[in-house]
């Protein structure tokens, strides 16, 4: 009766794995995958150059494509306007901070500035020779404009009259990328191939020379400040570097995630509008999408694409995210919150009575009802399945539990009831009283999973006393039995050489491992 009291209520469970992939659980993770793609119907013409979000709510965006710019609206993610005023490829379209203004460069070598609402072209700056593929407007000032060229030089603008105030001089090959401070509206940051990245200030930088130069080690395709200003991040080749302005343009972070060249960078932030948590987005021809902290110099989040990537934005707002791509395709995503989930059931479902006490139907409620705040739910309790050998291991037939769960021919299920019975102390009275063919059936599940890592625990030091205690019985007259023996040898001897070689190729790459151990990224990056 003792033994009737101790009888397991519930299935024996094999013993849970770790599950390396935390993704689900992370609360970033859930964030990022939280933006659902939008569809833009057709596809554009040619590759998506740029995206650039207005700073004014609700965020749209342009995108550059051809000899085109196209607006979009963050809220439906459907194209709003084209502005078509180009005679060769447009670059760079960048908003002014009102939202009110947008100007786009071309390879022709002209910038054009457009009024948003009726696109119409206000103005044409015509004093690059070359390509233009840097258009900026500052954060907060509203006359000025930076742009950079094929033709090596950075031009500081006044919009109004049309005139380049500063012709910037320094860089020996293409600028394609630039930047402007949250700081000052005065200093700004541009790349170049030839691998190098300026800081300029205009206040300083009337003689021509820049006030700080940085060296990347590839050719910079594009240049961000961030939020606090006093960072900067390139990108060019295949990583992402930080750099220390107020440092001294020290390097901070090497980040190399990418397989090939990185197209273009953002900050996206983490959170509420306005949120502290800041990460960088980086898109490139390997098709990735990488989220970095810059904060613990870690990837946060890795998505993939089907075609190589070109350009990415990030709203202000933190509801939409843009991935411009090579065949023309942009790839948009919307982040849904808990205020727009809300309005749209409201808007879909009917208002009903709520039902109260003094109603007759709140005592018919059926069992589908949902219960209120003040209510008590009372659910049944379900009833628990057990399969043949939980059966069995309830009334202590043990040697029959064993027998049914080899049968079963599931790995998990018999580990765990061998687990159960190590427990119970009766593992080894039910081997001893095995049939011959009930040996077999445990001679062949040995042969088969005792090499597995996740069973040889248990399993090789279970192999080696069945064959101690039942040896009469193997050498008899049975010859599956020595036929099992046989393969648990080989499969045993095929393991230990699996293993020296492993030890050897530890024994190699050692070495290596504390030496790279050793070396920091900063001595690695120069």
């Amino acid at each position: 009766m003792a033994e009737q009291e101790l009888v397991k209520t519930y299935p024996v469970k094999a013993k849970l794995k770790p599950n390396t992939n935390t993704s689900e659980s992370n609360p970033e993770s859930r964030f990022w995958k939280s933006f659902k793609p939008q569809p833009l119907g057709k596809p554009l013409i040619s590759s998506i150059t740029s995206l650039s979000f207005s700073p004014i709510s609700p965020h749209d965006f342009a995108a550059t494509h051809s000899a085109t710019v196209t607006l979009f609206s963050s809220q439906t993610i459907e194209p709003k306007s084209t502005i078509s005023a180009f005679s060769d490829t447009a670059t760079s379209a960048s908003y002014r901070s009102d939202g009110r203004l947008i100007a786009a460069g071309s390879h022709s070598g002209v910038i054009k500035v457009f009024d948003v609402k009726s696109r119409t072209s206000l103005r044409h700056l015509r004093n690059h020779s070359r390509p233009v593929h840097l258009v900026k407007f500052p954060r907060v000032d509203k006359l000025h404009l930076i742009s950079g060229g094929d033709d090596a030089v950075v031009k500081y603008w006044d919009v109004a009259t049309e005139t380049p105030i500063y012709n910037l001089l320094g860089h020996k090959d293409y600028v394609r990328c630039g930047d402007g401070s949250p700081a000052s509206d005065d200093m700004f940051v541009t790349g170049s191939y030839d691998h190098s990245i300026k800081v300029w200030d205009v206040r300083v930088s009337s003689n021509r020379t820049s006030v700080m130069d940085l060296k990347h080690g590839s050719p910079v395709e594009d240049v961000i400040f961030l939020p606090s200003g006093g960072l900067i991040a390139t990108a060019g080749g295949n990583s992402v570097k930080i750099w220390d302005v107020i440092g001294g343009g020290k390097l901070l972070y090497s980040m190399e995630s990418h397989n090939k060249t990185v197209t273009s960078i953002c900050v996206g932030k983490i959170g509420k509008e306005g949120g502290e948590e800041a990460r960088i987005l980086s898109v490139s021809l390997d098709g990735y999408l990488k989220a970095f902290d810059y904060g613990k110099f870690k990837i946060t989040y890795s998505m993939r694409f089907p075609s190589p990537l070109l350009s990415v934005a990030f709203s202000p707002d933190t509801s939409t995210r843009i991935v411009g791509s090579s065949n023309g395709i942009i790839y948009a995503g919307k982040r849904k919150t808990k205020k727009t989930e809300d309005n749209a059931l409201m808007e879909l479902e009917p208002v009903k009575r709520s039902l109260r006490p003094s109603y007759f139907r709140y005592f018919q409620r059926g069992q589908n009802e949902k219960p209120t705040e003040g209510d008590y739910a009372i659910m049944k309790p379900k009833k628990v399945k057990l399969s043949a050998h939980d059966k069995l291991l309830k009334k202590f037939r043990h040697k029959e539990a064993l027998v049914a769960v080899l049968e079963g021919k599931n790995p998990e299920e018999v580990v765990a009831v061998m687990e159960e019975l190590v427990a119970r102390k009766k593992l080894m009275r039910c081997v001893s009283n095995l049939e011959i063919e009930e040996l077999g059936l445990l001679l062949g599940f040995l042969q088969k999973y005792s090499t597995v890592p996740r069973f040889a625990g248990l399993l090789l030091r279970l192999t080696k006393k069945v064959v101690e205690m039942r040896v009469e019985d193997i050498n008899g007259f049975d010859d599956t039995l020595k036929g099992h023996i046989r393969n648990l040898k080989r499969s045993v001897d095929e393991e230990i050489r699996v293993q020296e070689c492993l030890q050897e190729v530890q024994g190699i790459i050692s070495p290596l491992l504390r030496i790279a151990g050793r070396t920091t990224p900063t001595s690695i990056s120069s």
